[in-house]
């Protein structure tokens, strides 16, 4: 709980956190808004200090609230300046070693999310893993080649489901990575998850500046549901 293995250098010389900061600054992306535990900020900004990243956005969540909440909190900050800005959520403890396959993915999702849509990656599985979410592939989108509908998300198989879903072959390992619109992404979850937009938008709104932090009011946050993007919206 401490220093979590977003924090450890497992997958190269630098930590999980580096590693997906220096991607995001590959592809060309603007600086990165970092959600975080409260009790890691000094270890995360002397991690981004390192590999010479010092004009990132930490903000702070007082208690854990799962993905949807601190994404809302990450695109309520950007539309103060961006509101159309396309947001790239990647959790820090992915292993990505296909860079120009990633940069191939991430060109198609960045037009889909231009255009209106919530986009998620999917991965082809090589195994009938248990451990992972699945997507569902639905039809193709018109607008861009490679971009389909999703029919839907299925949680983690039993061993049996888990082999039919790879002999199917229209399932994909869910990556839990997400691209869109910011504006796109407060516009659904006022949709479809009220509650998560009105708790972190008081959140957020009576957020204070501590150093080089954000410091999201406890209170209000306390009060988002705790749930995952995938099951928000």
């Amino acid at each position: 709980a401490s220093f979590p293995k977003q924090l450890w250098s497992l997958v190269s010389e630098r930590s999980m956190l580096q590693e997906t900061v220096l991607r995001g600054q590959a592809a060309g992306v603007a600086p990165p808004v970092i959600v975080c535990n409260e009790e890691h900020r000094f270890l995360i900004a002397e991690q981004l200090r390192e590999v010479l990243v010092e004009d990132a956005s930490i903000m702070l969540e007082p208690v854990g609230r799962n993905s949807a909440p601190a994404i809302t909190a990450a695109a309520l900050l950007v539309t103060q300046t961006h509101p159309d800005a396309v947001l790239w959520m990647m959790a820090a403890d992915a292993d990505i070693k296909k860079s120009e396959a990633l940069t191939q993915a991430m060109t198609k999702a960045v037009q889909a999310a231009e255009a209106g849509r919530v986009v998620t990656f999917g991965m082809a599985p090589t195994r009938a893993e248990t451990g992972y979410g699945y997507i569902d592939k639905g039809a193709p989108l018109p607008g861009v080649d490679g971009i389909f509908a999703i029919k839907s998300f299925r949680e983690k198989p039993a061993q049996a489901v888990a082999e039919e879903f790879l002999k199917d072959g229209n399932y994909f390992w869910n990556s839990g990575m997400f691209v869109f619109r910011a504006d796109v992404l407060l516009d659904v979850m006022r949709r479809y998850a009220p509650q998560v937009v009105e708790s972190v938008t008081a959140a957020f709104e009576r957020r204070k500046t501590d150093l080089d932090f954000i410091r999201l009011d406890k209170a209000a946050f306390a009060q988002a549901p705790d749930i995952s993007i995938d099951y928000a919206i």
